[in-house]
């Protein structure tokens, strides 16, 4: 895969001190596990590489998470670094470092566990954050789905159907059976852990938290303290004009369908001034 659209994503020249936190972080982290599985030697793998048979049977709970900084190759790593810049850039962009880490590990995890399902009793060892990037490539695809990518930086597809293809890819090629060293089912472990993440559980819990503010802003005693407040404090000075109305949360439930649905190119003006006064009011309580 190539870089994004330039006009959409920025064409300029590479600058590791101008990434944002989290990708730069990962992208350290992934190079000092190479360094280390190099220097260290199959022993390193062995330990911290995901292998289902210790997770299950001797319960080394640390591999879910330590086999994602593992990588077999140069090539390899490589390739999960450029892919992790070129989605990672944009939807850390959107989402902040705190809700990027927590989205790539739990997809990452996502991978693991499905890896560990597929084949339980397994010896072989799965390395490589492939699982925990195929999830980024589905948030991308979400935030922007008619952003181009070039597949192999040649084949021009939307990125909406670029995560659909790599999907179908995946799932044919794991169905055939052992194919080489991939772990296939990893990777659509990883897809589909992002899209079960995106589409209900991250609308849930953002649902939950605007009904659970509206809760505590109609208790009894919030609305005693504030009619004792406008009773005690009477003002001659002319009301000040009142503040645009707060975003209603039905509008909101429909603006975040419609991103993860079409993607954030798709809101019209008035829809990106009711999010902004949303992420305002939230980040304010």
């Amino acid at each position: 895969m190539t870089p994004l659209q330039a006009q959409s994503f920025g064409g300029g020249p590479f600058d590791f001190r101008g990434l944002p936190r989290a990708v730069k972080t990962l992208l350290l982290a992934n190079i000092a596990g190479f360094i280390l599985f190099q220097i260290v030697g199959g022993q390193f793998v062995e330990i911290f590489g995901l292998i289902p048979r210790q997770v299950t049977g001797s319960l080394w709970l640390w591999q879910p998470l330590t086999y994602l900084f593992i990588h077999g190759g140069l090539l390899h790593l490589l390739f999960n670094l450029f892919t992790l810049w070129m989605f990672g850039v944009p939807v850390e962009a959107q989402w902040g470092s705190r809700e990027f880490y927590k989205f790539y590990f739990l997809c990452g995890l996502g991978a693991a566990a499905t890896q560990i399902l597929v084949a339980p009793h397994s010896d072989i060892p799965v390395i490589g954050a492939s699982g925990a990037i195929y999830g980024l490539l589905v948030a991308f695809a979400m935030l922007y789905p008619e952003a181009v990518i070039y597949v192999y930086f040649f084949i021009p597809l939307k990125a909406a159907h670029a995560a659909i293809l790599f999907g179908l890819i995946e799932f044919y090629f794991g169905m055939s059976g052992p194919g080489g060293h991939i772990a296939r089912f990893a990777h659509l472990g990883g897809m589909a852990t992002g899209y079960l993440y995106l589409r209900w559980w991250w609308i849930a819990k953002i649902k939950a938290k605007a009904l659970w503010k509206n809760i505590e802003s109609n208790t009894p005693m919030g609305g005693l303290f504030s009619w004792t407040r406008a009773r005690r404090t009477p003002s001659r000075r002319p009301a000040p004009p009142r503040p645009p109305a707060e975003p209603e949360m039905e509008d909101i439930d429909r603006i975040l369908d419609k991103i993860l649905a079409s993607g954030l190119d798709s809101l019209t003006d008035k829809e990106r001034d009711l999010m902004e006064r949303y992420s305002k009011r939230a980040k304010a309580s």
